[in-house]
């Protein structure tokens, strides 16, 4: 495992040798520091921590405060993994200036590498211009959680002919806007690997299917971790939620019928604290 931080640059040779991208959302340090330590090539602070952590009901609540926040936890964890930081609703669909200096907080105050934008055509021109400012900016197209409204639903991108055909003309825009990697959400496999061959960037997947150049999961979907959405995209490696839930029901158990905390779990003052405190003949 290579200890220097990953690089943007990092991730184009991964594509050029076909080595394939490992990415997870984290939202806070203990997450960041076990898949930083675990070798993960990039970390996202997805607005996802919106339903994941914060009880919303949709990424849209989210602010900018809250990502920072958030991106700071993250930040001071990762090591090696390059941090990328989820741009809010509405915190870049202003003037340039206002996206401009949303996205240099995310850089200066929450010390993410980059920041994540979602959208196609109507995004450019925001991306030109980060990038110009030297802010490395991820897409994302396909399902884009912000537009979830309106979309109509948690549904499937790219399905027929016109659909597939305006995905890879945006890819190719923001790929010509300076976009240094892109995520393609909820798209067909055939179209996801499609869109990969189509564009030098990296394309990250998140139920696009296998062709993509990397994958990306949140932590939590893959710790089934007090997960409530069950895509079909995810795959659950460890059922760490019930081992918590019964960990912690052991522990209200104990408290209960009195076996915690016992003996070794306290401690003991001395002869001489205990006759200072109550007087003489009190046994410790």
């Amino acid at each position: 495992m290579r200890e220097k931080p990953v690089s943007t640059a990092d991730l184009r040779k991964c594509k050029q040798d076909r080595q394939p991208i490992a990415v997870i959302t984290a939202y806070d340090y203990p997450s960041a520091k076990l898949v930083d330590e675990a070798g993960v090539d990039v970390i996202l602070v997805g607005d996802s921590l919106g339903m994941v952590v914060l009880g919303y009901d949709s990424t849209i609540p989210v602010t900018m405060e809250e990502m920072l926040h958030h991106t700071k936890a993250v930040t001071r964890a990762a090591k090696r993994a390059l941090v990328v930081a989820d741009m809010p609703f509405l915190s870049y669909h202003g003037s340039l200036e206002e996206a401009l200096k949303n996205a240099g907080r995310l850089m200066q105050e929450g010390l993410a590498k980059a920041v994540k934008m979602e959208g196609g055509t109507e995004i450019v021109p925001v991306v030109k211009r980060c990038v110009q400012a030297g802010i490395p900016v991820m897409g994302h197209i396909g399902l884009t959680p912000q537009s979830v409204y309106q979309l109509g639903g948690y549904k499937v991108q790219g399905k027929d002919a016109q659909a597939a055909a305006k995905l890879l003309k945006e890819a190719k825009e923001l790929e010509e806007a300076g976009v240094f990697s892109l995520v393609l959400e909820c798209v067909p496999e055939e179209v996801a690997a499609k869109i990969s061959e189509s564009v030098s960037v990296p394309v990250i997947g998140i139920g696009a299917g296998a062709g993509c150049d990397g994958q990306v999961l949140v932590f939590h979907d893959v710790l089934s971790y007090a997960s409530t959405i069950k895509p079909k995209f995810v795959k659950r490696y460890a059922d760490v939620g019930s081992v918590i839930s019964q960990a912690v029901s052991a522990y209200i158990d104990d408290v209960r019928t009195g076996r915690f905390p016992a003996k070794e779990h306290s401690f003991h003052a001395s002869e001489e604290t205990i006759q200072a405190l109550y007087g003489e003949g009190v046994k410790s």
